[in-house]
């Protein structure tokens, strides 16, 4: 009897998938643990390996085609030697019990014209003044040339047959000074999975979870001076130097070492405290972010973590993180302080409790003692989830977490 090849759900929140590339053709003979095909997912492209043995009978579903619901029915096994007389009722009865709706790749897709696409349909440029003297160009190249006294004697037109468009005039670099509007008020960019995974979670987290907000200043000098102290002994492989996210993560996560119940969780039957310190990070990457993992981060040294994140932010803009590396944590850090963001807050995560939003390090005058003092400042909000973390709670993990950035040499000790 044929075997189904189904999309499989490869992430807790993934319903459809992209299946970007089939790694075996119709007529291979198929083993159980051969990699057959490459799944776009909302986080990730990941390699699907077949669970059964066979031969490759009928793939269904192309590769570079989108939107593919899990559990559509994308390929067919038979096993080897079995009849094939039966694999079109088969193909069918299981097409018609479980109907897929899915949208072509690009290559199916219509695209918007767009005006460079008509210049690049058109023939090569060719003169708009033939030998009658006579210019031709569209009404309205004739009507912007007009408002702005523009000659179109000398202008190469790009259009059909060489006639001048207003793409023409503006290009011209007589038009300096001049306000045009786009003939197109805007373009589409269609929404990944990962867009839409983005979208659904934080809409439900600011719509569920009764979020509140503590703000606390950081003296940042003595950090960085212990900073540029250590990567003064790391050599000049820059590869191997320590950023202040990195030390942020280790201040995160000797705090909630000392605060517990700051790296918990909310559900309806109890409050989740958990055990290990796992800290998920946002990372930044094209079409969305994804929040990679520094597991067991409070047993960890500056070196190791920041040698961690390293590899897991490259990876997560290479697309080639596996599941257990960006899911999970009990507690969440939002760095936008390297954009130059002086102070944001954060949305929850669910299900976690917290989230850390890390501004910019800025040179501020303070008051020392009564003293004014110039002093490094870097602003930190931390985002929370009041069923899980009561003010006092977010009040002493920010205590804490102050602590070990302002003495920098308590996380080492």
């Amino acid at each position: 009897m044929p075997i189904k090849i189904l999309m499989p759900a490869l992430s807790p929140t993934m319903e459809h998938g992209n299946l970007a590339k089939w790694l075996k053709n119709e007529g291979d003979i198929i083993k159980a643990g051969d990699v057959i095909a490459e799944i776009e997912t909302d986080k990730a492209t990941m390699e699907v390996e077949a669970v059964d043995e066979g031969v490759l009978a009928k793939i269904l579903i192309p590769q570079g085609t989108d939107e593919v619901p899990v559990n559509a029915l994308i390929a067919v096994l038979i096993e080897d030697g079995e009849n094939e007389s039966d694999l079109a009722e088969f193909i069918t009865k299981e097409s018609s019990a479980k109907p897929v709706s899915i949208v072509k790749a690009d290559a199916d897709k219509k695209q918007p014209e767009t005006l460079s696409n008509v210049a690049n349909s058109q023939p090569m440029p060719t003169s708009a003044t033939p030998s009658s003297g006579r210019v031709f160009a569209t009404p309205l190249a004739r009507r912007v040339a007009a408002m702005d006294g523009i000659s179109l004697a000398n202008i190469i037109g790009s259009g059909p047959h060489g006639r001048i468009v207003k793409a023409d005039i503006i290009s011209s670099g007589q038009t300096k000074g001049k306000i045009f509007r786009h003939t197109e008020e805007f373009r589409l960019v269609p929404n990944n999975n990962m867009r839409k995974i983005i979208a659904k979670r934080l809409l439900e987290s600011k719509l569920t979870v009764p979020h509140f907000y503590l703000s606390i200043d950081c003296m940042m000098d003595a950090l960085l001076e212990a900073r540029v102290q250590i990567n003064n002994t790391l050599g000049e492989d820059k590869n191997k130097k320590l950023s202040v996210n990195d030390f942020v993560i280790l201040a995160v996560a000797k705090a909630l070492k000392d605060v517990p119940a700051a790296n918990a969780s909310w559900s309806d039957e109890a409050i989740k405290i958990y055990n290990n310190v796992d800290i998920s990070i946002a990372v930044a990457i094209d079409g969305g972010l994804i929040t990679p993992l520094i597991r067991n981060a409070d047993q960890k040294d500056i070196i190791k973590v920041s040698s961690e994140m390293k590899d897991l932010a490259k990876r997560a803009r290479e697309n080639s993180l596996k599941p257990e590396e960006f899911q999970g944590g009990g507690f969440s850090i939002s760095n936008l302080g390297m954009y130059g963001i002086k102070s944001f807050n954060a949305i929850v995560n669910p299900p976690q409790g917290c989230i850390l939003a890390v501004g910019m390090s800025s040179k501020r005058a303070v008051v020392i003692e009564d003293r004014i003092e110039m002093r490094m400042v870097m602003d930190v909000n931390l985002s929370c989830d009041h069923r899980v973390v009561d003010g006092a709670i977010g009040a002493r993990f920010l205590t804490a977490f102050k602590k070990y950035i302002e003495s920098p040499i308590l996380m080492f000790i």
